[in-house]
């Protein structure tokens, strides 16, 4: 008998390199069986009446490196029964386990799995690993005949769990972060296709083989990445991505992430179809008027029955009627249309826009019709360009999604914004195309303004409508770039994005199209404050160009006139309230760096500041702050920055001891950022650009800002950005011989700043 523990046995299988990944779970299985078959001969020594039964994942002998052992002890009306499953339980608690355990009798656990849908789907997968052969082929046997008796109650039940974990989980085809398990189209779906079959679906034998292909990607998958990150979950982590694609023999993480979404797909769409059908059988028939020729309606799904290489515009009659109806296009017609239609003529035939644009009004109800025709290769047909763009995963934090998803989620936000433009078949058109190029070599924004002409002109667009979505793709980042790293303030600001945009109606439908992808990017990419500048920067740009540019540049606008009555007093004051922090005082070097410093040793993000002096010799300064998930203790703030600006802190010493702590509490999953400092002379009035790009780390902005000063320089004002784990810190500076720095004075600007950025490393 193998002396070894359970651990030292399953750790010998899950280093073993001559096992591909496919092989784990089944060997770990193996191991685990044969340690608990050994452990029960020992500590039970009973044949009959009582038996060990794995369940779940371990009861399909699909144990990856990190899941948990689900186990049973079964038995008919053992008296002692508890004290013989604690010399089961105890010894793998002992070794450190996470144990699903349970004791029942056999008509327990029947009665059980009659009303609660986890025990029985739990049951459907269990099988014997000691003990009573009879006893468990009994229960498995009863278990099978009462989960088939119950069918239709179970379906619903199992239907509504899985649209449940759908809506938490999210997608694993399109988030850059899936979840292998629990995702739509992940390994959880492929259980519930088979617990569906089980109570008497009809899944054709095809479906299950392609379900088996699929699977097993993901389950390889999960497998390197429990092996690889040694700890539980299931997430696919960005930081995890290239290891667990090495260990798998992929080039590189896109080729594995093109690997998990294609997959994923063909799981997310055999799943969603499974469940209509059977949804179909318990719905009645929908009152929808199928009023184009060459379509039909049977048994709830829209059925092609003209030739679509007679009809090219068959096609899109038949998106539109299952956008707007919220019915699926039956699967026998996708596979019509994916072999007998042909791509568009170019220009397209007449009518062919306006249903492609109608399409895309549907919003997120055209999205599930796009994917499918996408998922049989019938929207290329439409769109070629798209094709490189097909699962291609965008590796930073910054988005959510692939690259198809996100343009169809910008094409469902713009659809909720065509009131506020003149042209919206424009925005939808610039919408679905603005990241068109990221499938293709090269910068993306000047390979999707190549394409997007020659498509527009295709779809039947005049030259100046492909004109101006050319340009809109030109600029789509035109608007959240100006905003978040300049001064709105400025004048030359506002001059230079209104020459790019040259009318109102066209900045108009840029600032739809950047609120559209900003949203469909992710949580991080838009949020009040950035709304705000947008906002604010798309309004100044308005009246500039209504005035034929005449506005005249102003006081900065937060002095207020009660500001200016405190910088008249001549004393020191701080107010911090809300999610902003102002400074009076006398105007000597070094304020600004040091209320950063104690903003950083409160752990306030700083997002904007701006600052002002007075012919007096008293300046102010404003931080604009991220508000932080619990109430800021702004009387303690304001005592701290009093504390700074008197000189009775150690801001460095401070400073870096919490930067050790961070670093120690945090574990930054983007990959190492690049420093670069750019100087910029010619964007702003009467004074000089500087940006520096650089990681994020605690009192960045400290940093920076004592360089600048000890270089000589006064701060008018900053912007501060955080993308991931990057920072964007611009600011407006003067020097004492003016706006404009001389070039020997830029390099030694960037050579302190540089080096101010190593005591944060």
């Amino acid at each position: 008998m193998d002396s070894r523990g359970l651990v030292e046995r399953r750790k010998e299988v899950i280093n073993d390199n001559s096992l591909e990944a496919w092989q784990i779970p089944q060997a770990l299985s193996r191991a685990t069986d044969e340690f608990l078959a050994e452990l029960y001969q020992r500590e039970i020594q009973l044949d009959t009446d009582v038996a060990l039964v794995a369940l779940g994942g371990y009861g399909r002998s699909e144990l990856c490196p990190s899941s948990d052992l689900d186990l049973m002890l079964v038995h008919k009306d053992q008296e002692d029964i508890d004290s013989l499953a604690d010399r089961i339980w105890y010894p793998l608690w002992d070794e450190g386990f996470k144990l699903g355990h349970s004791v029942r009798s056999l008509e327990q656990t029947l009665r059980l799995a009659a009303d609660d849908l986890e025990t029985a789907t739990s049951l459907l997968n269990a099988r014997i690993v000691a003990g009573d052969r009879a006893l468990v082929d009994d229960l498995l046997t009863r278990n099978e005949k009462q989960w088939a008796e119950y069918g239709p109650a179970r379906l619903e039940e199992l239907a509504r769990n899985v649209g449940r974990r759908h809506l938490l989980a999210g997608e694993v085809a399109f988030l850059l972060e899936p979840d292998l398990k629990e995702g739509r189209g992940g390994l959880r779906d492929v259980h519930a296709i088979d617990w569906a079959a089980r109570a008497g679906v009809e899944v054709p034998t095809h479906d299950h083989d392609r379900l088996a292909d699929a699977y097993r990607v993901l389950l390889e998958a999960r497998v390197e990445l429990h092996r690889i990150s040694a700890k539980r979950g299931d997430i696919l982590l960005l930081e995890e991505q290239d290891s667990v694609a090495s260990s798998l023999g992929d080039h590189d993480a896109d080729v594995l992430m093109g690997r998990v979404a294609a997959a994923s797909r063909t799981i997310a769409y055999l799943s969603d179809e499974t469940w209509r059908h059977i949804d179909r059988d318990f719905a009645d028939e929908p009152s929808v008027a199928i009023d184009v020729a060459g379509l039909d309606l049977v048994d709830n799904e829209l059925v092609i029955v003209g030739d679509p290489s007679a009809d090219p515009l068959l096609v899109l009659h038949a998106a539109v009627m299952a956008m707007r109806s919220g019915l699926p296009l039956a699967r026998q017609s996708l596979r019509l249309l994916a072999e007998r239609q042909s791509d568009l003529p170019d220009p397209w035939p007449q009518g062919a826009r306006d249903l492609f644009v109608e399409l895309l009004r549907g919003g997120h109800r055209a999205i599930p019709v796009i994917e499918s025709l996408d998922y049989f290769e019938v929207w290329t047909h439409l769109l070629p360009e798209w094709t490189p763009n097909r699962s291609r995963p965008q590796r930073n934090v910054y988005h959510r999604f692939t690259v198809d998803r996100h343009l169809l989620e910008t094409v469902a936000e713009a659809a909720r914004l065509t009131q506020r433009v003149r042209r919206p078949d424009l925005l939808l058109v610039a919408a679905l195309l603005h990241d068109i190029g990221k499938g293709y070599p090269g910068d993306h924004t000047e390979v999707g303004v190549r394409l997007v002409g020659p498509i527009a002109s295709r779809c039947g667009f005049s030259a100046s409508d492909a004109e101006v979505l050319s340009r809109l793709v030109e600029h789509h980042l035109l608007l959240p770039d100006v905003a978040t790293r300049r001064d709105l303030e400025d004048t030359q600001t506002i001059r230079g994005v209104a020459e790019k945009v040259k009318t109102v109606e066209f900045l108009e439908l840029l600032a739809a199209l950047t609120e559209a992808d900003s949203i469909a990017t992710g949580p991080t990419a838009w949020g009040e404050w950035k709304a705000h500048l947008v906002e604010t920067l798309a309004a100044l740009v308005t009246d500039y160009i209504s005035s034929d540019g005449s506005t005249r540049r102003k006081r900065r606008s937060f002095v207020t006139q009660q500001l200016e009555s405190l910088m008249a007093e001549g004393e020191t004051v701080v107010q911090g309230a809300g999610d902003t922090v102002t400074i009076v005082a006398p105007d000597r070097a070094g304020t600004f760096s040091r209320a950063a410093g104690a903003l950083a040793l409160r752990g306030l993000d700083v997002l904007q500041a701006d600052a002002y002096s007075s012919e007096a010799g008293m300046a102010v300064s404003q931080f604009r702050v991220a508000e932080p998930d619990t109430p800021v203790d702004w009387e303690r703030v304001t005592e701290d920055v009093y504390q700074c600006l008197d000189g009775y802190l150690a801001i460095d010493a401070r400073i870096s001891e919490r930067a050790r702590v961070y670093r120690r509490r945090t574990a930054l999953s983007a990959k190492p950022v690049p420093t670069k400092v750019i100087f910029d002379v010619e964007s702003a009035t009467d004074a000089t650009i500087i940006e520096v790009r650089t990681e994020d780390h605690v009192g960045v902005l400290y940093h920076l800002t004592r360089a600048l000063t000890e270089m000589g320089l006064d701060i008018r004002s900053a912007k501060i950005q955080t993308i991931s784990n990057e920072i964007v810190d611009t600011f407006y500076v003067t020097s004492a011989n003016g706006p404009v720095l001389s070039e020997s004075h830029c390099r030694e600007i960037e050579t302190a700043l540089m080096h101010a950025l190593t005591r944060v490393d």
